[in-house]
Order: C-alpha cells, then structure tokens, then sequence
C-alpha cells in the first residue's frame, strides 16, 4: 500500500513539473505516469540492496517508456524523459555532499559524493544504453530496407 501511495505522491510532484516545462495535454498525464513506473520499478527492486542499480533498472524502463511514447504521441523523447526521470534525480545526495565540503567533513563528503556521482551515473548510462539502442534499431532497419530487393 505505502509504494502505490509513494507513487501516486511522485504522479503529482511530477504533474507539477509539467506545467514548468510547458507540456500540456496528453503529455500531462502520460509524462508523469512514466515517473511513477520508474518509482514502482525502483521501490520492487528494493530487494537487490544496490539503490545505485535500483536507479539504473528504473531508468532504463523510464527511457524504453519515454521513447515509446515520443513516437505514439509525435513528440519528442526529452518531453517526457525528463518528466519521468526527474524523481530519481539525487538531489539530496547533492546537497549533503556539498554540506559536508563546506563543513570540512571529508570522510562523509567523498561517501556522500560517490554515492551522488554513483547514482547520476547509473541515470546517464540507463538513457545511453536505451537512446543507443533505438537508434542501432533504426539505422539497422534502414540499411536492410535499401539493400532488400524491391517486390513488384
């Protein structure tokens, strides 16, 4: 029941984002309802205990999501990624590691700030792998319709 609630509650703050980022219509339905999945992937993958591959896992839902609906919705891909993705963002994580560097805790800065680059990493190679793969699909699928043989 907590992790329906937890999304819901992501649905929302991302909703509210919709409106910062201009999109309007459909999108502001299906951009934040791809924010909730990745919440609701990341929240069943609890179990692995890696919260930097939690994010990973979600996100590469989160981009597969985003990229099926910029071409059902003719819109492009980052209208609704950055939606989506917007709750995995470690904001947190930024701002105690900038806390603790200011502070002069460096033992707790440079755990703070692995496990902030650790994350943003896994956010930029779950888009990568995903992006880089719809467009080998496409440029494969377009080099195999031009040496076919054309049917009369």
């Amino acid at each position: 029941m907590g992790s329906i609630l937890s999304c819901a509650y992501v649905f929302i703050g991302c909703v509210a984002f919709c409106f910062v980022f201009n999109l309007r219509g459909k999108m502001m339905f299906l951009a934040p309802l791809g924010g909730s999945l990745g919440w609701l992937i990341y929240l069943l993958s609890s179990s692995l205990n890696s919260p930097i591959f939690q994010c990973f896992l979600a996100t590469l839902v989160i981009s597969i999501y985003a990229e099926i609906m910029a071409r059902l919705q003719k819109v492009p891909v980052t209208a609704c990624l950055l939606i989506a993705i917007l709750p995995l963002v470690p904001g947190g994580g930024l701002y105690y590691t900038m806390e603790y560097c200011i502070s002069g805790n460096i033992p707790m800065f440079w755990e703070k700030a692995g496990y902030t680059f650790g994350t943003a990493g896994a956010l930029a190679l779950g888009i990568l792998v995903v992006s880089s793969a719809v467009r080998l699909w496409y440029t494969i699928r377009a080099s195999l319709s031009k040496t076919l043989p054309k049917r009369i």
